[in-house]
């Protein structure tokens, strides 16, 4: 067996950013990733992390991740999730966890109303996670997006808890670090690009960090989400 992390990469029928996080979690960094069909009963033993990848699961029917959030594999990730293991949500991933509940709020439909592809910039609100470690407290990444549903919000109560667990993790910005509406690509509420739950093992964000993971994409600013994950979970193994 070996002893390097295990990722587990979900595959739901409409995932098209399945292969880079694959690529991300096996070649970018120290660890090795396989697919985990979404019909699949079981989370193998020996997985470290699951990853919910981008995509348009089930074409995005009735309302992006609610029809994915049924897959029978979601029934094994929130047990797995609630037992501590950890869980990321790229993109459609992430509409899926706040879906499923393990992450609170919601995506709605792009403020502009477009479907918004470009590279946006990301600022490190909370490097004291193992989602983002490998980051310097204020770093601004440049990553890009590729979503009609980003415009995440929650009702008063859930952000003040938000905000007041220190659980975001990066805000839409200036490359200066200026936090302000241009900047902001989908109208989340507070520049909202990427959270954690109360427990610290579940993470969504919009933005796609396995498109920015090695120099031949053009830049490897994403990568730090996937180094800090092993470096988390090489602790855990310790």
């Amino acid at each position: 067996m070996s002893s390097k992390v295990q990722f587990g990469v979900v595959q739901f029928p409409g995932s098209n950013c399945d292969n880079d996080a694959l690529y991300a979690t096996s070649h970018a960094v120290d660890a090795e990733s396989r697919f985990l069909w979404h019909k699949e009963t079981a989370i193998p033993a020996d997985i470290d992390c699951v990853i919910l990848p981008g995509g348009f699961s089930y074409g995005d029917y009735l309302r992006s991740g609610a029809i994915a959030r049924f897959s029978p594999i979601m029934k094994e990730v929130i047990a797995f999730a609630n037992r501590g293991g950890y869980v990321v949500g790229i993109c459609n991933g992430f509409q899926v966890l706040t879906e499923a509940g393990l992450l609170p709020g919601a995506l709605a439909r792009n403020i502009n109303q477009l479907f918004n592809c470009k590279t946006v910039y990301l600022k490190t609100v909370n490097n004291q996670t193992a989602f983002s470690s490998s980051y310097e407290l204020g770093s601004i990444l440049g990553v890009p997006i590729a979503h009609g549903e980003g415009n995440y919000f929650a009702d008063a109560n859930t952000i003040k808890e938000l905000e007041g667990n220190n659980q975001v993790v990066f805000r839409y910005s200036e490359t200066n670090g200026l936090l302000t509406d241009s900047s902001n690509p989908n109208g989340s509420i507070n520049n909202i690009a990427g959270i954690i739950n109360k427990s610290g093992n579940v993470f969504g964000m919009m933005p796609h960090p396995e498109r920015v993971c090695d120099p031949l994409l053009g830049s490897t600013d994403g990568v730090g989400v996937f180094q800090s994950l092993v470096h988390a979970l090489q602790s855990v193994h310790a």
